[in-house]
């Protein structure tokens, strides 16, 4: 069964907001959130609110750091399980590459090598999730998502190797 932490917030006017939470194991702990968005974490005595026993004020950089180490990763638990090696990489079309006025359709590049090519760059602007009827321009960038093998054969094929 899983625990309910009980938390209650108290407003500081001009200063901010107390948040204030005692543990199972019976420690009192506060966090005062400044409106300037500075905070102090401090550890009370849970006979005496009043009575801080230790206080670490911190940056907001460094609150963001803090929470960012307490929050639970969704999905850390997957790379525990799953060992995936996906790179990504540019590759450019040039004048010299067979597919330069052809469609991505022509390349085969999934079925081919396993990779996927996600987006093109053209000059300025993206092309996000291209189509199989997208046609390649010399001086467009590839984004290729695949493993090192897959992506390398990407480059091999778009050179025309």
């Amino acid at each position: 069964m899983e625990h309910t932490a009980h938390w209650r917030k108290t407003t500081l006017p001009g200063v901010g907001t107390r948040y204030d939470l005692t543990t199972d194991a019976g420690r009192h702990l506060s966090v005062v959130a400044h409106q300037d968005g500075r905070r102090i974490l401090s550890f009370h005595d849970p006979e005496d609110d009043d009575n801080c026993k230790e206080a670490a004020p911190l940056a907001r950089h460094e609150a963001a750091a803090l929470a960012k180490l307490l929050t639970p990763d969704p999905v850390g638990h997957l790379a525990q399980h799953v060992e995936i090696d996906l790179v990504t990489e540019h590759i450019p079309v040039t004048s010299r590459s067979p597919y330069s006025g052809r469609t991505l359709g022509d390349t085969q590049v999934r079925s081919r090598t396993g990779a996927s090519i996600v987006a093109v760059l053209r000059r300025t602007s993206a092309e996000p999730s291209p189509t199989p009827d997208f046609r390649f321009a010399s001086g467009d960038v590839l984004v290729v998502v695949g493993t090192r093998e897959g992506v390398d054969a990407v480059a091999e094929l778009i050179a025309g190797g």
